[in-house]
């Protein structure tokens, strides 16, 4: 591969390697159709922006030059070529599309969405500036990196952004700008994408930015090791080349065919090594180093015996990384050896496979050169990012001859330009804020995610600064704005929609619970309202209005008064007790109770008959008798029935089987009366609970009622959940008789995806 420090003069050779005949004229077409609209313009855009403007249509080519070699597609060297035309030229922008075709444009749109970054890693620079805000800072540059990727809907854009910041990094370096601005654009680059290019494995991009960077952050540091190699260089030059030549000979004699080249001095690496050991510039063994190339694994442990043949190697400073590869794949011989001066040798010795593993985007080191999470959604996303660099070193791999050379480049492309980390997006605050959501999340996971009191005031959203629905599904890089009410109403008032549960509102199931939990917490407060009222109510016609209801709760078996409310206020517990429990020290007056309840059931002795008939339900043995259908189990003919006296309001009528029946005839079985079903009116019809388990789709509930209204079967009563993709769903009916019930069940599991339907 070409050096990466190509001179200017290079570029246009450059940016036809690697390409067609056909297609190295498209990028010259290119070239010639930027080269007269950006003469004499100056980079001006936020984006890059430095103090002595650059020179576009340099700046423009030394991109596209840098992307060419990393042996990109033609498409990308004219995206390249043509996205500051955006800025610079918004006219001549338009006509991209029209001349170079919609993948150009596509792709140029991409690159300058990725652009506009720039500018809110500067926030978090600020932000990172406060002691307590540090961590959530860290946090949110990792989340900007996340985002850089995600935005892409093509990955060559993030390469074509990686090598903007190293032209403009050049040119600050060429001009000698040592500044705030400079300074800026160095604690971007290693903030954002320095650790991109390195996840993204393109080691060359990474190791110019770094050095680059270094340079502006610390001027002094940077000047003191590259003056240490500098004053060195003649030296150590002399001695590598005389090292080499050595082996090579060696090599030679034993018949082995190597490339033997001298390591590439990386300052800011240098820099690390000397602060975190400890140790003096002398003491580096790097610093003095070749590497070998061979074209096997046999090679490379004779190449390997070669070396400690001629010099005396340090055993502890020896590893052999090919037996006993790194966690990451990587794979080479590392040995130390002291030569004829009594100074350390470092040689690395690795196949021409290995290598380009190494050095073009795969091994995966950064694990241990940067600190990261272990969460789940963290390990998804460094498993693309990892997909992402062996589609970055798909060209270097070996490919059987039989295959045509333009085949496996369309298919890199193909594969590379859809690599996107498609299930998250990243959107922002007002105030710049990344905020991270599932893909398809809309205005109100946003606001839920932020707080879930801003989720439950959440009225209305602005995206971009434009009014939108909350159901409108958010967008990489989007801007996002909630308008909230005031505050919040437990009447329902102020809160969240129902709606808001309905498909297509959120698509966050976190969303979802705190919806539901907030309408559950209402239903609550209502039913203790309801209980309280009716206890209330007892207490003054018992004129008992001063007893203690947590003492009552108590004495009832209640352990709190709540739980006696939320009992009474669903029907689950008799008022009748309650009066019971207030009288049951005076004997007088549970004497009176029971003597009003036989003078109600006197009163009504004549109605009862009539009650009885209507409800098509016949007391065996009894005379006129107020009858009830039992809620608990909803009986309707011709099921079982049997009778259950109650104290005041006559007979309860349940189903043989009913689990209630069954408890209450082994407390009192003297209670029990035999029942059957009596001559019914046409129009009598019977309450029964159905339930429904179906797989959750759009339109369920819909089809399930239609079958309800063929059937002429009133629904008075639904209750829906849905979780994991299934939908419970509970209706309450009025029926004639059983068999119409079964004939709608027996319709109702034909419908698509019920996957039960039963009497509950």
């Amino acid at each position: 591969m070409v050096s990466l420090a190509a001179t200017q003069s290079d570029t246009r050779e450059l940016l036809r390697t690697g390409l067609t005949e056909q297609d190295g004229a498209r990028v010259m077409d290119a070239l010639a159709f930027v080269e007269p609209l950006y003469q004499g313009k100056i980079i001006s855009s936020a984006q890059e922006n430095p103090d002595n403007g650059q020179d576009a249509f340099e700046f423009v080519q030394g991109v596209a030059g840098l992307v060419a070699q990393l042996e990109t597609d033609a498409d990308t060297r004219i995206a390249a070529l043509l996205f500051e035309l955006a800025e610079l030229d918004p006219a001549a922008a338009e006509k991209i599309e029209e001349r170079f075709g919609k993948e150009v444009a596509d792709l140029v749109a991409g690159i300058r969405q990725l652009m506009r970054l720039h500018e809110l890693t500067f926030v978090q620079q600020e932000a990172s500036r406060g002691k307590n805000a540090a961590q959530e800072a860290a946090d949110q540059l990792e989340v900007l990196r996340k985002m850089l990727l995600a935005m892409a809907s093509d990955m060559r854009a993030v390469l074509v952004r990686l090598g903007t910041r190293v032209i403009t990094l050049r040119h600050f370096a060429e001009k000698k700008l040592q500044n705030e601005r400079s300074r800026q654009y160095a604690r971007e680059t290693f903030d954002l994408y320095t650790p991109l290019a390195n996840r993204l494995g393109v080691w060359q991009l990474k190791w110019e930015l770094e050095d680059l960077s270094f340079r502006f952050l610390e001027p002094e540091s940077y000047r003191r090791i590259a003056s240490m190699l500098e004053e060195k260089r003649v030296e150590r030059e002399a001695f590598v080349e005389n090292s080499i030549k050595r082996l090579q000979s060696e090599m030679k004699a034993a018949g082995i065919k190597a490339e033997v080249f001298g390591r590439p001095k990386h300052i800011y690496s240098i820099w690390n090594k000397l602060r975190g050991k400890a140790i003096d510039f002398s003491d580096l063994y790097d610093v003095r180093a070749f590497r070998v190339i061979v074209d096997d694994v046999k090679t490379c442990y004779t190449v390997l015996g070669i070396v400690h043949n001629i010099w005396t190697p340090l055993p502890e400073e020896f590893d052999d990384y090919i037996a006993r590869p790194k966690a990451n794949g990587y794979q080479s011989l590392h040995t130390v050896v002291m030569a004829e001066d009594g100074r350390p040798l470092e040689v690395q010795v690795r196949t021409h496979d290995m290598h380009d593993f190494a050095e073009y985007g795969v091994a995966a080191h950064w694990r241990y050169k940067e600190a990261g999470t272990s969460n789940f959604s963290a390990q998804k996303y460094d498993e693309k990012i990892a997909w992402l660099r062996q589609l970055l070193a798909w060209k270097s791999e070996v490919v059987d001859a039989v295959v045509a050379q333009e085949d496996v480049h369309r298919d890199w492309v193909e594969k590379l330009k859809s690599a996107t980390l498609d299930d998250r997006i990243y959107v922002l605050t007002p105030q710049a804020r990344v905020i991270e959501l599932p893909n398809g999340a809309t205005p109100i996971d946003f606001a839920y995610h932020l707080h879930s009191d801003v989720g439950h005031r959440c009225r209305g959203a602005r995206v971009d600064g434009v009014l939108v629905p909350l159901n409108t599904v958010l967008k990489n890089g989007q801007t996002v704005e909630i308008i909230t009410a005031k505050g919040l109403s437990t009447t329902g008032a102020v809160g969240p929609s129902r709606d808001w549960l309905s498909p297509g509102y959120a698509a966050s199931s976190r969303t979802r619970a705190k919806v539901r939990a907030w309408f559950n917490a209402i239903d609550q407060q209502e039913t203790l309202a309801s209980g309280r009222s009716l206890v209330e109510k007892t207490l003054q016609r018992e004129g008992k209005t001063a007893v203690n209801l947590e003492e009552l709760a108590h004495k009832l078996g209640f352990a709190k008064l709540d739980d006696l409310l939320l009992a009474v206020g669903k029907d689950e517990f008799s008022l009748r007790t309650i009066e019971q429990a207030l009288h049951g020290d005076d004997p007088d007056a549970a004497k009176q109770i029971e003597l009003d309840e036989s003078a109600i059931a006197r009163k009504s002795r004549a109605s009862s008959v009539m009650q009885g008939a209507k409800s098509g339900v016949l007391v065996v043995g009894t005379d006129g008798l107020m009858t009830q259908l039992a809620r608990c189990c909803k009986p309707a003919p011709p099921d079982p029935i049997v009778g259950f006296v109650t104290r005041g309001k006559g007979v309860s009528i349940h189903r043989a089987n009913c689990r209630n029946f069954v408890e209450m005839r082994q407390r009192a079985p003297e209670r029990v009366i035999q029942t059957a079903w009596g001559k019914s009116e046409l129009a009598t019809v019977y309450p029964v609970d159905i339930f429904v388990l179906a797989s959750d789709r759009q339109g369920l509930l819909r089809d399930i009622s239609d079958i309800f209204l063929r059937e002429k079967i009133n629904v008075i009563g639904v209750s829906t959940q849905s979780m994991k993709g299934q939908a419970r769903m509970a209706f309450t009916a009025e029926i004639n008789s059983t068999a119409q019930l079964q004939k709608a069940l027996n319709v109702i599991r034909e419908v698509n995806g019920v996957l039960e339907a039963r009497r509950h």
